[in-house]
């Protein structure tokens, strides 16, 4: 399984954090739509990623709701046909739920970073710094923080739940 360390914070002013992140990004931005489908599963998370072109990924991952920099571990695997995969699993495992955002994708050295407008949540930004198998999660952690620092990110704006955690509490 792959690893990451992850953010999520609350941005009220997502402009600019785009213009520090692009002025230290490696490329210009990938702007996307992303539909993520949740299951309903005994541990972890488990969702059908579909992008805009009908393709997609299923990712099983495992991460703490923590607020700080944590580590997340994960699998993904491509398809084809994510509205069909997401209806194949529908049928053996209850829906959770389905987050819908607009991403715009920046890559700083190692890190992804995320740049959210989520359909009935607003506006936020995640960091996954891509750990080697054999690097300690305290190497990414650190890398989290500085990068945090540099965009202006303060530890208060941090955000512990996904996006679905979320949606279900705005829902309830």
């Amino acid at each position: 399984m792959a690893r990451n360390v992850e953010i999520k914070a609350c941005v009220p002013d997502l402009a600019a954090v785009r213009q520090t992140a692009s002025v230290l990004a490696s490329a210009p931005a990938e702007r996307m739509t992303q539909t993520d489908t949740f299951f309903v599963v005994p541990t972890g998370r488990l969702k059908v990623r579909e992008f805009s072109d009908g393709s997609g990924e299923l990712i099983a991952y495992e991460r703490a709701n923590e607020s700080g920099p944590r580590e997340s571990v994960y699998t993904v695997a491509r398809c084809q046909n994510a509205r069909a995969l997401s209806e194949a699993l529908g049928h053996v495992l209850p829906v959770r739920g389905v987050v819908t955002k607009h991403r715009e994708v920046l890559i700083i050295g190692r890190t992804r970073v995320h740049l959210d407008e989520v359909e009935h949540l607003g506006a936020f930004l995640e960091l996954e710094v891509v750990l080697r198998d054999d690097e300690p999660v305290q190497t990414g952690e650190r890398e989290a923080r500085d990068l945090m620092a540099a965009l202006g990110i303060p530890g208060a704006a941090l955000v512990p739940d996904a996006y679905i955690d979320l949606l279900e509490r705005t829902t309830v």
